[in-house]
């Protein structure tokens, strides 16, 4: 039963919901449910085909609408009373400020990436609005509860890069059918439908190409009038057999290896099976949506595993689909798993790699999700943990400290429980988002452009959208609308600078600051000048650290052995035994903390309430988009002024 205090609380509360996917539909149902009479909905995102397993608020008629308005009304029906506003944008828009955020009493995410979740934290901080975070794959969810200044925050955790392999198994040793479909949909597709502009470590030289001319062919450029099968024959057989035949000449590499064995078509199939193959009319309008290789020749079940005949005959299909219906998007194309002519031909590509290299072959539906990085989706897993965050959301309203609980549903009965409810961590000193500690970054300053920095630290490593770099009182490089020609000149031209030739010179011992002048965030990075790196194993060339997991607290003397558990009763230490998954959901992206670690206090009124912990060393692990709804870095300026005048910019 809901108390009078809680009543209150519910209907006083204005709630921004952000994400109306698979989490997001069962959570705006579930908070309508409980009483809640003011909530704002952001989600970009249009509903797809794939969303109607599990978005229960989106039905077919709903398809390539906006999913934060739909959801809204389908809510209204039958809560009309509700003031329910609807956002179909992109949470980093910059009307989404801090402004926005603190109108609302609590946020709660129910996102699919990384990156716009990093970015609500820093809005939350900022706005001091308390954040209920939340994540499922496949059977396994969990909600955390942030608080500022009382629980850490999302980021004070450093969060597991993507999972990547080196180029050289990809390209020339695969012994996985993930190092296939990485070199189909990265590498072979890249170079056939994107820009061919981009280095590739494909082989481009033919074998009736001049050994060694830098003026050699590059094969996968159609001549002119060629006609698409002898077209697809030649990549087929340039990629699979003449490729295949330069890695197994190296006797070095397969000493202690199966060495592959290449395939040409001719092999595969006869001239005339090609032939055979679906007749598509050229130029056609068509929807790109339905086109595909596997209704062209009949193949209906995509959980069937096509043999190297079906694969080879869809490889051809497909290219020549591409090239007969989607004509005009070849040069521009980047694999979309949502894409299914895309989908059908990295997975034939990567069935043919697989069986050259001795791989089992895969389905389609397996191969998407190994190129989609998808886990898929449960939708009683979204309900529970939907469940989960209105109460947390309830009792961060009522300012029960106390009973926060960051909670974490389970596949499998451990310790007598499928629901495990661990406190809140304290924050993290060691955190550069939500306390003041600069970062260290190893780079080579004679050699690395500021524009390395910019996209491989500041906005790949640390999410900040709107940069403003400064070393001292000198401004390096700035974004926004507001700035004249001549400064924008001047920063494009430092882009393109060595960090020892900027007008303030980086070099070793510099300290840059970095500010986001949208999350209102600000870092500081220390520059320590390194010759060389190892290009495998630091392929960007340089090396943040500074960022750690904070260490257990001192004075927490009691294990979780010596304590209770909370909830149904039993020890709860070590009791999420997870392997990572390199996967997101189908749908939202998911990320799963494994809460195995020493025990950091809230504080000291708050100590005997706790009656969980666990022990060990504390380690989040997390799944990755790995970036997909429906798909994964402080000190203040001394011139206050002179930040003030910046920030306006912004507004």
């Amino acid at each position: 039963m809901v108390s009078e205090r809680q009543l209150e609380a519910i209907k006083g509360a204005k709630v921004l919901m952000v994400g109306a996917g698979g989490i997001g539909c069962e959570l705006l149902k579930t908070l309508a449910l409980s009483g809640f009479q003011d909530i704002h909905i952001i989600d970009m995102d249009t509903i797809e085909v794939s969303n109607l397993n599990r978005q229960f608020l989106f039905r077919q008629s709903h398809v390539g609408q906006s999913k934060a308005k739909v959801a809204r009304d389908a809510v209204l029906k039958f809560r009309p009373q509700m003031s329910i506003t609807a956002h179909h944008a992109n949470v980093k828009d910059p009307k989404f400020n801090v402004e926005f955020f603190k109108q609302f009493n609590v946020v709660l995410n129910g996102l699919d990436n990384l990156d716009a979740r990093r970015h609500v934290n820093r809005l939350c901080l900022a706005a001091d609005v308390p954040l209920v975070e939340s994540g499922t794959t496949g059977f396994l969810g969990q909600v955390t509860v942030h608080v500022k200044g009382k629980t850490e925050c999302y980021e004070c955790q450093p969060k597991p890069a993507p999972k990547t392999y080196p180029v050289c198994t990809i390209t020339s040793t695969p012994s996985k059918f993930v190092h296939c479909i990485v070199w189909a949909k990265d590498l072979l597709f890249a170079k056939l439908f994107g820009d061919r502009n981009q280095e590739n470590d494909l082989n481009v030289r033919s074998s009736d190409a001049a050994s060694s001319s830098d003026h050699a062919e590059d094969v996968f450029v159609r001549r002119k009038d060629e006609d698409i099968d002898p077209y697809g024959r030649r990549i087929y057989d340039h990629v699979f057999g003449y490729n295949i035949e330069v890695a197994s000449s190296n006797e070095e590499t397969w000493k202690n290896r199966n060495r592959p064995k290449p395939i040409y078509s001719a092999d595969v199939m006869p001239e005339n099976l090609t032939e055979q193959n679906g007749n598509v009319a050229k130029n056609c309008v068509v929807d790109t949506s339905s086109v595909s290789a596997m209704a062209s020749l009949g193949l209906k079940n995509p959980q069937d595993t096509w043999t190297l005949l079906e694969s080879s005959r869809i490889f051809l299909e497909a290219l020549k689909l591409f090239f007969a219906k989607r004509e005009k998007e070849i040069g521009n194309l980047s694999f979309d798993k949502d894409d299914q002519l895309a989908v059908e031909f990295v997975t034939a590509a990567a069935n043919i790699r697989a069986a050259s290299f001795g791989i089992s072959l895969h389905s389609l539906f397996e191969a998407k999700g190994i190129a989609g990085n998808i886990v898929h989706a449960v939708a009683t897993t979204n309900a529970i943990i939907a469940g989960l965050i209105v109460i947390e959301a309830i009792k961060v309203l009522l300012k029960d400290t106390d009973k926060y609980r960051m909670t974490y549903c389970l596949e499998h009965i451990t310790k007598k429980m499928l629901l495990m409810p661990v406190e809140p961590y304290e924050p993290n000193k060691s955190c550069y988002v939500c306390s003041e500690t600069p970062l260290s970054l190893e780079i080579n300053t004679s050699r690395s452009k500021l524009r390395d920095f910019v996209e491989k630290i500041v906005k790949a490593k640390l999410g900040i959208n709107f940069p403003l770099i400064m070393h001292g009182s000198n401004l390096l490089y700035e974004v926004g609308d507001d700035l004249d020609e001549v400064e924008v000149a001047n920063y494009a031209a430092n882009l393109e600078k060595v960090l020892s030739q900027l007008p303030s010179p980086v070099t070793n011992g510099t300290m840059l600051t970095v500010e986001d002048l949208q999350q209102e965030l600000t870092c500081n990075i220390n520059i320590k000048h390194r010759e060389e790196f190892d290009e495998e194993k630091e392929p960007d060339g340089m090396l943040l650290s500074g960022w750690t997991q904070a260490p257990p607290a001192k004075d927490d003397k009691q294990s979780m052995n010596d304590k209770q558990s909370i909830g149904n009763g039993g020890d709860s230490s070590n009791a999420l035994q997870t392997e990572p998954a390199d996967a997101v959901k189908d749908g939202e992206m998911e990320e799963i903390s494994e809460p195995s670690g020493k025990k950091r206090k809230l504080s000291e009124g708050s100590k005997a309430s706790i009656l969980d912990a666990t022990d060990g060393t504390r380690n989040h692990k997390e799944v990755e988009k790995l970036d997909d709804d429906d798909d994964d870095d402080v000190v203040m300026f001394d011139d206050l002024d002179s930040m003030t005048n910046k920030k306006k910019r912004l507004q």
